[in-house]
């Protein structure tokens, strides 16, 4: 896949490079007066795109699920007497061809969505020849891999304006945020298609509004180009995801406060000690390769023991000894112990592995 980053609809969205891409709106669009006023009040904040949800499937029923095709008419006005882009979600081919009717300028498909191939290839098939910018949330669950497919189904039916859209990932595990980050997966992402936008949906990433801005400024250290915001009137009487919607005058303070950093150094003696810098972080982690190599033939060394002397290769003891000291050992040397601890399970799957093949005569 290829992006043309001087003709995207997105950077020509943006007041200039100092400037991140702003897209605002409600969660949902409750009713004509609702959307109006909120469209208007963020028009006055110069936000670059109007968003709002029209189609609202909960994780269960019962719960309001969206004001349904009529919404669309309400975008239609905000288009028409406000001169704003406005853009919704998308989940079916249906959907795809309502929004079209009502001149929608952007269309986004959502994570649970994204998560079905089939239902991509639907909306892939209903905007075949389309000329229309799309933005693709990443899936509930941390893969890239479907991601991409997501992005590639999409650019094969021709539709070559994309963008990428983190909104973070379901876990299990009680975390402070909503969706889980997992950076690792958006950096990737903008690893292999470098020209590609990539948007923070912080509202879904942190689930509370207190966690809007931190998110927003994280992401925009890391490059991103843009921000989607959820903005309601009076969020604690939003008919969907109340706590994560901020008012108008929030956004306006948040917006105040993101910083958008330089891309590269400008100054040659910065450049120079930069780059010393970086020849010194290349010389430590071969340092630590070398000590990871060293490491692995020990392992190696006892998976020959354990075979000799007919012993299974998991230690459970050994291993919770493992876990509590290493995370001791980085506190006391400055390290963020979930950090080690989790580089640790790393190195155990791969030691585990290692030893199985040895017992296993592989």
């Amino acid at each position: 896949m290829k992006f043309n980053p001087t003709q995207s609809f997105f950077a020509g969205l943006r007041q200039g490079q100092g400037h991140p891409l702003v897209i605002a709106g409600p969660c949902s669009a409750e009713s004509e007066e609702q959307v109006m006023q909120t469209a208007g009040a963020l028009k006055q904040l110069g936000i670059h795109l109007f968003r709002a949800g029209i189609w609202k499937p909960r994780t269960r029923p019962g719960s309001f699920e969206g004001v349904g095709t009529q919404g669309l008419a309400w975008l239609h006005r905000v288009r028409r007497e406000l001169g704003m882009k406005v853009a919704t979600e998308v989940a079916t081919a249906r959907h795809v061809e309502e929004a079209l009717k009502q001149e929608i300028d952007v269309l986004w498909i959502g994570a649970r969505t994204t998560v079905n191939p089939f239902a991509v290839q639907d909306i892939a098939d209903a905007l075949r020849g389309v000329d229309i910018p799309v933005m693709v949330k990443n899936p509930v669950n941390p893969d890239l891999a479907l991601w991409i497919g997501a992005i590639e189904r999409i650019y094969h039916a021709g539709v070559t304006d994309l963008a990428a859209i983190h909104r973070g990932f379901s876990s299990y595990q009680k975390l402070k945020y909503r969706n889980a980050p997992v950076w690792q997966i958006p950096i990737e992402l903008k690893a292999r298609y470098q020209n590609l936008p990539v948007i923070v949906d912080p509202s879904h990433i942190g689930g509370k509004r207190e966690l809007i801005f931190p998110v927003s400024q994280k992401a925009l250290d890391l490059g991103y180009d843009g921000v989607m915001i959820e903005t309601h009137l009076n969020p604690e009487k939003a008919l969907s995801d109340a706590e994560q919607q901020v008012t108008p005058e929030g956004l306006k303070a948040i917006l105040a406060k993101l910083q958008v950093r330089k891309t590269n150094y400008d100054d040659a003696e910065l450049v120079n000690r930069a780059e010393e810098l970086r020849l010194q972080i290349d010389a430590a982690d071969h340092d630590v390769i070398a000590a990871l190599a060293r490491r692995m033939a020990l392992v190696e060394q006892i998976g020959v023991y354990k075979k000799q002397n007919n012993v299974q290769v998991l230690q459970l003891e050994r291993w919770m000894e493992i876990f509590r000291t290493r995370g001791e050992w980085a506190e006391d040397a400055g390290l963020h112990p979930a950090f080690i601890e989790e580089l640790y399970k790393l190195i155990h799957v791969e030691s585990i592995r290692k030893q199985t093949q040895i017992l296993d005569g592989v």
